[in-house]
């Protein structure tokens, strides 16, 4: 049973092969092109198969620096997802994995960087032994070249006394490669989750050192330092046959001393057009965050939840997306995205924001939402917003029946959802393909219930109203609970009404049996597509995403659940 899944990581699998059948391919070619290629045998009688090494990673880590930009440019995504007819079902999917692809092709940068480290290390020291008293024979005659007026140099480093470290940072390639190889450590060491969760603007900062990364990856090869034989001296110079006869190099007409000049640099060509695109991107977010935000109401809500309404113009959003916010007066160089909990019915859009972190309670208190009188609009400090951008739950109304799954604040993207839902309902005339929505939601305290209970009862309302009550079901799990309101409970469970949210629909207490609830709904809904949509942590999307494996089948023509996870 376990068909759609197997369908879903195939793709993923795909992907990902394509991905490295690519990197293998350039590295294969490019090697076996510098281990054959005659413009560059005396280099190779130098350097051996480094020089094949440390050309063949420089190719894979531009193809990677091709694509490192291509998953975090969300402007891109978006209107993949939304305007697109190749990114449907499956394929659509793969878009929600962006920034796994983004975190994939920078392991391939970082090992490829790593090989091309090495391999010039090697190559200075093989220079360099070149020099030395012990070479002799062709070794010691090529390097020697350059001495002369009317001679093209090989070999860069000029005598055995020479200080290869010190010489290779005089040059533009050494002292961009050291650039880059700062530039590089510095990203992927603060790009770990520790340093992210204790400190994002160390972790912005530094991500925004690919500028430097960028700028020194294009004139890298500029120094030209590993050099072949020219074109023109191919001609005059045979080096099949003048490998052979050394000492005929001065005096044979078929053997001229070999002339020599480094690649024209590549780097660039690679990756000038995603870095326009991305330039692009930038100018499209720094229009954005010029634009003026009209923050018209502000809720405080239990367990530091805190709601904002806000306008601006031209703004135009579906259920499911997120805005990214920035506050200037807290960090100008923070921005964190909220999933839109309102709907696109609405005159206005709102988001939900839990103090869960420095940046976050830092905008609670620039509120007013701890405990304190809660400010007048006009006085509230200035927001910049981002957006929006599409993510899975935009998928919600693709399926005939859909699953969504939230816990604690993870309710938030179905907010908009069920209140674009509930508008819906009030135009008879609406078609859907979808016919069903189960909602579940897994919460600890009581308290966290109260601003969403309101929408639930409204929808029920409505729903009843039409005469749609069988359109959604939903399950709301409390977790957490102390003796007190236990007995509160018990008090008055044979009330028409739930307790704690005032619901038809009674509050479940503690965890849900997940192989229960898929069961009935796979028995409900036979032979249909089910999306499943999740947002919560990572222990228990792996519990979801396993049911969603255990309960689709093996037959195309039978019950299959597709997961999704909202993430940014």
């Amino acid at each position: 049973m376990m068909g759609c899944w197997i369908l879903n990581e195939s793709l993923s699998i795909i992907l990902v092969l394509s991905w490295l059948g690519v990197n293998l391919y350039l590295f294969i070619d490019t090697f076996c092109w510098y281990e054959e290629e005659e413009s560059f045998l005396y280099t190779r009688v130098i350097l051996g198969s480094t020089l094949a090494w440390a050309r063949a990673s420089a190719v894979c880590l531009n193809f990677n620096c091709m694509l490192i930009l291509l998953p975090i440019s969300r402007n891109l995504l978006s209107l993949m997802r939304g305007t697109s007819s190749c990114f449907r079902g499956p394929w659509r999917r793969q878009l929600d994995k962006n920034l796994k692809f983004h975190k994939l092709v920078a392991y391939g940068i970082a090992m490829n960087a790593t090989i091309h480290i090495l391999a010039h290390l090697c190559n200075l020291e093989y220079y360099h032994w070149s020099q030395s008293p012990e070479a002799e024979g062709l070794v010691a005659a090529l390097s020697k070249l350059g001495d002369t007026p009317d001679e093209t140099y090989l070999n860069p480093i000029r005598t055995f006394h020479t200080n290869t470290i010190a010489e290779l940072l005089r040059t533009v390639a050494g002292i961009t490669g050291l650039l880059i190889s700062l530039a590089l450590i510095l990203i992927m060491t603060s790009s770990t989750e520790f340093i992210r969760q204790a400190s994002y603007e160390l972790f912005w900062c530094t991500h925004h050192v690919f500028i430097i990364f960028f700028i020194g990856l294009a004139i890298h090869g500029a120094g030209r330092i590993v050099r072949g034989q020219t074109a023109e001296s191919l001609l005059l110079h045979n080096v099949t046959f003048c490998r052979e006869h050394l000492a005929e190099w001065q005096t044979a007409a078929r053997c001229p001393v070999p002339q020599f000049s480094g690649k024209e640099p590549s780097a660039w060509k690679w990756v000038l057009g995603p870095v326009v695109l991305y330039a692009c991107e930038r100018i499209i977010r720094f229009w954005r965050f010029q634009q003026q935000v009209v923050i018209t109401k502000v809720v405080s809500h239990p367990s530091g939840v805190l709601e904002l309404h806000m306008k601006k113009r031209d703004f135009k959003m579906a259920p499911g997306q997120y805005i990214l916010i920035q506050c200037p007066s807290i960090s100008s160089l923070e921005w964190h995205p909220f999933t839109l909990t309102s709907a696109p019915q609405e005159d206005f859009f709102s988001v939900h924001i839990r103090a869960a972190g420095d940046w976050t309670e830092a905008l609670c208190k620039a509120f007013g939402a701890e405990g304190q009188a809660l400010k007048e609009p006009w006085s509230l400090p200035r927001l910049a917003v981002d957006g929006p951008f599409g993510a899975a739950l935009t998928d919600v109304f693709h399926y005939p029946v859909s699953m969504c799954i939230a816990t604690g604040i993870g309710v938030t993207p179905f907010a908009a959802l069920l209140k674009s839902i509930w508008y819906q309902c009030c135009e008879s005339q609406t078609q859907w393909k979808l016919s069903k929505v189960y909602f579940y939601w897994i919460c600890r305290e009581p308290g966290a219930f109260e601003w969403f209970a309101d929408l639930l009862l409204s929808l029920e309302t409505r729903m009843s109203e039409q005469g749609k009550t069988h359109f959604l079901s939903y399950h709301i799990f409390l977790t957490g609970w102390d003796e007190n309101q236990a007995f509160h409970i018990a008090l008055h469970w044979d009330e028409n009404t739930d307790v704690i949210t005032g619901l038809r629909q009674k509050t479940f207490y503690g965890r849900p049996n997940w192989n229960h609830e898929f069961r009935q709904v796979a028995y409900s809904h036979p032979s249909s597509n089910i999306g499943v949509f999740f947002c919560g942590p990572k222990a228990l999307s792996k519990i979801i995403q396993r049911m969603c494996r255990l309960y689709s089948s093996a037959d195309p023509r039978g019950i299959h659940f597709h997961y999704n996870r909202e993430s940014f």
